[in-house]
């Protein structure tokens, strides 16, 4: 992957290129709280569509949109409705869908309050937002960061952890959600929040390269989640209804 390519993808959030155990784990996540067999659902920012292939193998009738517009050229050859469009300006009409997934999306959007706005509106009564957004808490920046003006991918510890003003200029091609500003943001859509919680990663890249060491940090870290030690999981994991 290029420089130029790495930027793009952290701009955009582009997801995993490949289904592994972690996103598995995700959809089971999505299919449990949400309705998708038999149920309009719409993958907002979609990137090239795993999550839609998945859900529409699951029974939904599944729309896919992304800003970019390669994203949707990719996602088109294995889902078949794609669209190019801004989070914070969907083209559909009130209460078309009865869930609305959006999954580690809305730390990229140019305005995240107005794509939660967007979603609430598209939503039918009682309809569902599943919600991966990613954790402050979490020791690591996984989408890069900038120093002196050059981006350098891959994780960066405890960037997160660092007051606005510093945590802000070493990543400011990505946002990040404490538990109460998240809950700020959904309150104001007037979405009911169902279930809030972090959840781990996967480790799939170390369980590839190291199966027994990765099983036993996912075996750990999945047993945190049980615990007060959840607040420092990836990402957080919400479900709210309209």
């Amino acid at each position: 992957m290029t420089r130029r390519s790495q930027e793009k993808a952290a701009a955009l959030g582009h997801p995993s290129y490949v289904w592994r155990a972690g996103q598995q784990r995700r959809l089971q996540l999505i299919s449990r709280w949400a309705c998708v067999a038999d149920a309009d659902v719409l993958v907002d920012g979609a990137g090239i569509g795993m999550y839609s292939r998945h859900l529409t193998a699951l029974g939904g009738r599944v729309i896919s949109v992304d800003i970019d517009f390669p994203s949707m050229v990719s996602a088109r050859q294995a889902v078949v409705d794609c669209l190019v469009s801004a989070c914070e300006a969907l083209p559909f009409a009130s209460g078309s869908f009865d869930t609305v997934l959006s999954h580690e999306v809305l730390e990229h959007v140019q305005d995240d309050a107005r794509s939660l706005a967007e979603i609430a509106r598209v939503l039918r009564p009682n309809g569902r937002l599943v919600l991966f957004v990613p954790n402050r808490l979490y020791p690591f920046e996984t989408h890069g960061h900038y120093w002196k003006g050059e981006y350098h991918f891959g994780n960066t510890p405890f960037i997160n952890w660092l007051p606005d003003r510093w945590r802000n200029q070493l990543a400011p091609h990505v946002r990040v959600y404490s538990p109460a500003h998240l809950q700020r943001l959904i309150a104001s859509t007037g979405l009911r929040i169902l279930h809030h919680s972090q959840i781990y990663p996967g480790y799939d890249n170390i369980i590839h390269r190291a199966p027994l060491l990765g099983r036993l940090i996912r075996g750990l870290t999945y047993g945190l989640e049980k615990t007060p030690l959840r607040v420092f999981g990836i990402s957080h994991f919400v479900v709210a209804e309209k």
